[in-house]
């Protein structure tokens, strides 16, 4: 109902365009919780990506142990500059960076993955770095066969 002049009276007067902002709020949010799903769960596949890479780059480097020792007496140990070399090599082959550490038979790879942001860029968030950690020990031989005799 409205008076003279056009204005409204009663329960509605003053909140026109009301709907019109909660749609624009709600439409924002909406997009922020789809973003949190994609952006999130691309992000989670990333953080995966690295872990799989660092783990694979320290097995390649557990695996350059020091053949002419080895032969001589048996004993299993890395041969740090080649271990290194090894792992920084499949890491380029893939590449993203990362660090490697080796300390005795043993090789650490860190690797960092950025990954940006489809729908999260919206609230200004532009990407996510994220770091995946791997670890491997150089031994001799299979250490706990199964029943039949396979290696685990």
């Amino acid at each position: 109902m409205t008076a003279r002049g056009g204005r409204p009276t009663g329960r509605g007067r003053g909140e026109e365009g009301m709907v019109t902002a909660f749609v624009v709020i709600f439409a924002f949010v909406l997009i922020l919780v789809a973003g949190l799903v994609i952006d999130g769960g691309l992000t989670l596949a990333a953080r995966i990506q690295a872990i799989d890479e660092a783990q694979a780059a320290a097995r390649a480097g557990a695996q350059q142990i020091n053949l002419p020792l080895f032969r001589s007496d048996g004993q299993v140990v890395l041969d740090s500059a080649r271990a290194t070399q090894a792992a920084q090599s499949y890491l380029a082959a893939t590449g993203h960076s990362g660090t490697v550490t080796v300390t005795g038979d043993q090789v650490q790879v860190a690797v960092r993955i950025t990954q940006p942001m489809q729908i999260l860029e919206v609230a200004g968030i532009h990407n996510l770095t994220v770091v995946g950690h791997g670890a491997a020990t150089a031994e001799e031989g299979v250490t706990a066969p199964n029943q039949n005799g396979a290696a685990p």
